[in-house]
């Protein structure tokens, strides 16, 4: 097929309107000179329309990958520090702060460098050079956090911190290269002043959009499916593909070839460069990441232990014959019996454990009490699926529920015996499962002789946590009793109406001491006389509306780290 184009007058003569493409404001008129009669085939002229459709929009396509990008790497920095670090909202904090001053920085340098040269052929270098670096941020930070993850364990503060700060340097690079993007793209789009309003809301849209986008991308999906060391060269080299295009598009093949080396590195990145640990952990079995974890599973002497994020508290153990690991997931049994005595163990029909992780407290409740109703919520589909494949988690009692605690239990139509809450571990503690509004839910749970049962985590001389929660609790549960675990960072809080007693528990320990039932309990029991506190102090009550929780986390972890080497946080 042939489009004729009769011209009877000017020996020159430009494509009709239908085929002219015009942009004031970015690039130039496409026209082509033509004779009298001249023939173009229609698939020329499609590819003329769309190299000049391609010419005008393909700086907001990379606009928008560059915002994409710029976001992925902030998200994908805190899971990279936090396998070591942990993600307590100091590290955040850090994190967002400098990755911000990276941009401002970027920003500044790529106004000036377009003002100087406004050429694409400098833009899409940078672009080049900018995922190039993304790309070498895993294989240049898995030394240095493997150093920090030893540092961790043995708490050589500086090291720690000194390791800390080689990782967010190595941030400075890729981020302000890519923040160098936006200032350079306005100032190739814009040739006329009058449409500056327009043209810059039109790239900051599409970047934002693209930041909206890298925001979900790696948490959601990239991360979980192939881990944070590929999800950075993910993007690293989804980056450089549409630098390339845009040398192709806009500059020539040439133009490119200075820069072909970078993709071979890229390769060799892929094959070689994301393989290893990340953590040179004695004894680790298994590692795997999931939205919102680290996890490791340790075996030792036939003991296994779940490990999750910076490793310092182990959340579940398990061992194929022991039963008792002497941590707060047995105190969960002994609860009910600071109700009247005699306490019958067949008085104990529902449990429900939030913060199930891979079950300990569901196999020992299982064993003390039978094959009673248990439900188990747990908001990381990978540690259940941790739980099942390595620590047995198969108890045919034990429902299983992938979702929020709080939401989970508030919509349960279920009143228990016992509400096990295994959720506060410094620094991860949910401030929504610290508020009275969610303990009036608990309480609203609990069967008449029903206890709540909460783990929590402080510091050897800080108690500031222990007592506002039990502050707390008190608005809706009269009695609050604490014991210490030995050896640990951890306190236990059992909240009841006002019946319950130390004077209960002691009267149906000895109650049952005579009789056929199982050592753990007994054992549970005589930790938690021995290791009874004082009443808590009455301090301040923590609600949905003001929670000051990070406040007293950020103590912890600090007196954690300066004192360090007493403890753990179970």
């Amino acid at each position: 097929m042939e489009v004729r184009i009769l011209h009877p007058q000017p020996k020159k003569a430009r494509l009709p309107r239908a085929f002219c493409l015009e942009d004031d404001s970015i690039f130039y008129r496409l026209t082509i000179p033509m004779q009298r009669r001249i023939h173009y085939n229609e698939w020329t002229l499609l590819l003329v329309m769309a190299g000049g459709i391609l010419k005008k929009t393909y700086l907001y396509i990379t606009t928008f990958f560059s915002g994409m990008v710029a976001l992925a790497v902030e998200m994908s920095a805190s899971r990279l520090l936090g396998n070591i670090y942990g993600s307590s909202n100091l590290i955040w904090a850090v994190i967002i702060g400098l990755i911000l001053i990276y941009l401002t920085v970027g920003y500044s340098l790529g106004g000036k460098l377009a003002d100087k040269h406004p050429d694409f052929r400098v833009f899409y270098g940078i672009l080049m050079w900018g995922s190039l670096a993304v790309g070498l941020v895993p294989l240049v930070s898995r030394p240095v956090l493997q150093l920090s993850a030893n540092a961790f364990d043995s708490l050589n503060v500086p090291i720690l911190a000194g390791a800390f700060i080689a990782v967010i340097v190595l941030f400075a690079l890729p981020v302000t290269l890519i923040g160098m993007v936006s200032p350079f793209a306005l100032k190739l789009a814009l040739q006329d002043a009058k449409d500056a309003g327009k043209t810059s809301g039109k790239l900051s849209a599409v970047s934002t959009l693209g930041s909206f986008i890298g925001t979900l991308l790696p948490v959601m999906v990239l991360i979980p499916l192939i881990g944070t060391y590929r999800n950075f060269l993910f993007f690293s080299t989804l980056l450089m593909i549409v630098a390339s295009l845009g040398f192709l598009i806009y500059v020539n093949f040439k133009a490119w070839l200075m820069h072909g080396w970078m993709p071979i590195v890229l390769i060799l990145l892929w094959i070689f460069g994301a393989r290893g640990a990340d953590k040179n952990t004695e004894n680790m079995i298994y590692e795997t990441e999931s939205s919102y974890n680290y996890i490791q599973v340790i075996e030792q002497d036939d003991y296994r232990y779940l490990r999750l994020n910076e490793g310092q508290g182990m959340h579940s153990v398990y061992h194929p014959t022991e039963l008792n690991y002497n941590g707060p997931w047995s105190q969960v049994l002994v609860a009910p019996f600071f109700n009247a005595a005699p306490y019958s163990l067949d008085s104990v029909e529902h449990i429900a454990i939030i913060g199930l992780a891979a079950g300990t407290t569901a196999r020992q409740a299982t064993a003390v009490y039978g094959d009673i109703q248990i439900d188990g919520y747990e908001i990381d589909p990978k540690i259940v699926e941790v739980g099942r494949n390595y620590f047995e988690m198969n108890e045919p009692n034990l429902n299983v529920f992938i979702e929020d605690g709080r939401w989970g239990l508030e919509h349960s139509g279920t009143l228990y015996d016992i509400i096990s809450v295994d959720a506060y571990r410094p620094p991860y503690i949910p401030w929504h499962m610290t508020t009275a509004e969610f303990f009036k839910i608990a309480a609203d749970h609990l069967t008449e002789e029903g206890v709540l049962v909460i783990n929590v985590g402080r510091s050897p001389q800080d108690r500031t946590l222990v007592n506002d929660l039990a502050t707390t609790i008190r608005t809706v549960l009269p009695n609050v009793f604490v014991m210490d675990i030995p050896g640990s960072f951890n306190s236990i809080l059992f909240a009841a109406q006002e019946t319950t007693s130390w004077d209960n528990l002691f009267a149906n320990y000895a109650n049952l001491i005579t009789m056929d039932v199982n050592l753990l309990l007994l054992e549970a029991m005589a930790v938690t006389l021995t290791s009874q506190q004082p009443d808590p102090e009455i301090t301040r009550v923590y609600s949905d509306d003001r929670t000051p929780i990070e406040w007293v986390t950020n103590k912890i972890v600090l007196d954690y780290i300066l004192i360090g080497g007493i403890g753990d946080f179970q």
